[in-house]
This record gives structure tokens, sequence and C-alpha cells, in this order.
């Protein structure tokens, strides 16, 4: 982290997006601020009040405060070009170039399920979240717990994974060292002191006025190779960090609940809508990620492909399997880039391989392979 990211955080007109941006044209936060006005207009693609921004460093003075802030508290703070950084959030395109973090960064990097829902939980979805945590654990030690600190749900997967051992990640939508609700203070204490982290977008010198929840739900699903959507209702506020798990590419799982329950109309509705995955057990979560649980010993779990060649299929179709990995998510678009295929061409390849079990066509013109 330098002085240079920070500044990019309080640069008025910039935004997450922009920032990115600039970081990804420039090579870093410092080039950028060392760019002329000219560059950063036409390369930057930049209005130019915003380019006069940098160029005045603006955002430095409210850097240099935060910077001092993070120190006293003892928050980490952390560019998305720092090695700490969660690598599935970079891969998301509104990631925040800057996340402020407190307690143990490698739990940023396991491989990890978000558990959300709503705050109302019910028995059965308190039994259903405790069952599938520890399940989870039981099949992948070094799984890390994901929810959002609230009441409800989010409590309950962070109470589950401490209780059978696991490593939980928290993210809020305050700065720290602050909790939000303040009645969770008690469990994000011990998060912290078993391993776990916390995790928020936001600097001290935001105002809370409650309107970073949706926000703080894109971190969520951004963190994690999966969500599980345990409990909601229609309007759910995990419903978006679900339709953000979707957009990102990342799979999305839901529990099943009875029809005439209102806090499991949101979770069925997903599992109508083909946006979710039904899932009844941790070794569902599994098989849904893809994860090879007789190889779980790492920091990390990918996903085992069947070799093409013993797939019965035809050479075209093997082409494009082989663009894809097992459990992987993606856009009709992207699979176009990929291959240099035209649209017609790809749709009947798609087709035959869902036919035969090794693609399944999703909403939304995407597709994921299965074997």
């Amino acid at each position: 982290m330098t002085l240079e990211d920070m500044a990019l955080l309080f640069t008025p007109s910039l935004g997450n997006k922009g920032a990115a941006h600039l970081v990804e044209l420039f090579g870093s936060a410092r080039e950028v601020f060392a760019a002329p006005l000219s560059e950063l207009v036409r390369r930057g693609e930049l209005r130019e009040s915003t380019a006069k921004e940098i160029i005045s460093r603006t955002g430095f003075a409210a850097a240099e405060r935060e910077i001092a802030y993070c120190e006293k508290h003892h928050i980490y703070a952390i560019a998305a070009t720092d090695t700490p950084y969660p690598s599935l959030v970079r891969e998301i395109p509104d990631r925040p170039h800057v996340l402020f973090v407190q307690g143990n960064l490698s739990a940023l990097s396991r491989p990890s399920v978000a558990f959300v829902g709503t705050r109302t939980i019910s028995n059965y979805g308190q039994t259903a979240g405790l069952t599938l945590v520890k399940q989870l654990h039981e099949l992948v030690p070094e799984v890390s717990i994901v929810s959002g600190l609230a009441y409800g749900n989010d409590e309950n997967a962070h109470k589950a994974a401490l209780d059978v051992g696991a490593t939980t990640v928290a993210v809020i939508a305050n700065a720290l060292p602050e909790v939000t609700p303040a009645g969770n203070r008690n469990l994000a204490d011990r998060i912290l002191a078993e391993g776990g982290a916390i995790v928020t977008e936001l600097s001290s010198q935001h105002k809370n006025g409650g309107k970073f929840f949706p926000s703080r739900n894109r971190i969520i699903a951004a963190l994690s190779s999966g969500t599980v959507v345990v409990e909601s209702p229609y309007n759910g506020g995990s419903l978006i960090t679900a339709e953000c798990a979707f957009d990102y590419g990342r799979s999305v799982m839901a529990v099943p609940g009875r029809i005439f329950d209102k806090n499991t109309f949101g979770t069925n509705l997903l599992i109508k809508q083909n946006k979710a995955a039904m899932v009844c057990s941790g070794s569902d979560i599994v098989y849904e990620l893809g994860w090879d649980v007789t190889k779980s010993e790492g920091a990390t779990l990918a996903p085992t492909s069947a070799p093409t060649e013993t797939l019965n299929i035809s050479p075209e179709e093997r082409h494009l399997l082989q663009l894809m990995t097992v459990g992987e998510v993606v856009s009709f678009e992207l699979l176009m880039e990929r291959s240099g295929l035209p649209p017609e061409v790809i749709m009947p390849l798609l087709m035959g391989l869902e036919l035969s079990d090794i693609v399944r066509i999703l909403p939304g013109r995407k597709c994921e392979r299965l074997v």
C-alpha cells in the first residue's frame, strides 16, 4: 500500500471502476499521479476536471489522515495491487481499490463459501445453516465461511464456523474498528481471536447512514467461490448478494424450503428460475463448486477436469470444451472471444454438450462446464 493508492480512494470524482481502470492502464497508483494532464485525459479517458483533481493531488491530505488512523487502530489497508489482496475480489469489475481489514489476512485467501440469508431466521433455517457449515468443514477443513455479521443468518453462519473450528470472515458496511450491529461486538471479537478477519471497503471518513449494505453484499459475493442462500423472502437483501454472485460468474446455491413459508419464497424462486442450484448437504456444495475433496490440503482448491480425449464428443465440441475449466461459468460472449467462433456455430455445439451432460446452459446467455 502506498500513499498514492490511498489517495486514489479520496479523489472525489474517481470511483472504484475509475481507479481500477487507471491502475490497469498506468501500472500503479504512483504512475497515475506521475502522468501529465494530457495523458490522463487522452489515454485515461478522463474528464479534464477529474484529471485536474489527480494532478492537484486533491486526495493526499485525506489519505495521510486515513493511513494514520489505520496505524492507530491496527487496521490493514491493502490495495488491489498488493499481494494480500484477495485474488477473487481482484477479478470483479467494480472491485474497491482499497480494502480495510482487521485480523488474519490469510483468511481472505482460503477457499471460501458465503452463507447469506434473512435476519429473521427460522428454526429450520438455523438448523440448515449449522448443518451445512459443519458438513462443509468436515469435507474441506481449510474452507473459510464468509458472511455479513448481521443478526439472523449471518451470525448463525459465523457461530457455526467458529464452533466447528472453521475460519470465518465478516464483511461489514461501516468503517473499522466499529462493527454493525453493535450487538455483535462480542462475536466480532471472537472471529478475530480465532484466526478470522473482518473486512470493509469503507474508510473512517465515510459517514455510515445505513446505505452501504448493497455494496457490502457485492464484497461478500466477490470473496467467495460460491454463495449459499439459506433462507430469504422475495425481497430479502441476501438476494442482492446472490445476484452479484450470479453476475460475477460464481456458483449460486439455495436451500429449499416449504412452499407456504414466506422465509423461503426467495430461495425457492432462485431454484425455480435456475439461478441457484439446490443444496441439501455439504457434499452438494462441494459438488456444485467442483472441488476435489481428495486434494483439499492446500490453501486453494481447483476443480478437476476429465481428459477431453476420454469423452465421446466431436472434435469441434472438444475444442470448445477445452476453453472452459470444470465449474467455470462462462458467458457466450467470452466463449466467442476465446474460440473465435460466431454464435451460430457455438450454440449447436453447446446444445450437444448439454445433451451429453458435459455442460449446463444457464440463464443470461451463460454456460457451465460440469466434467
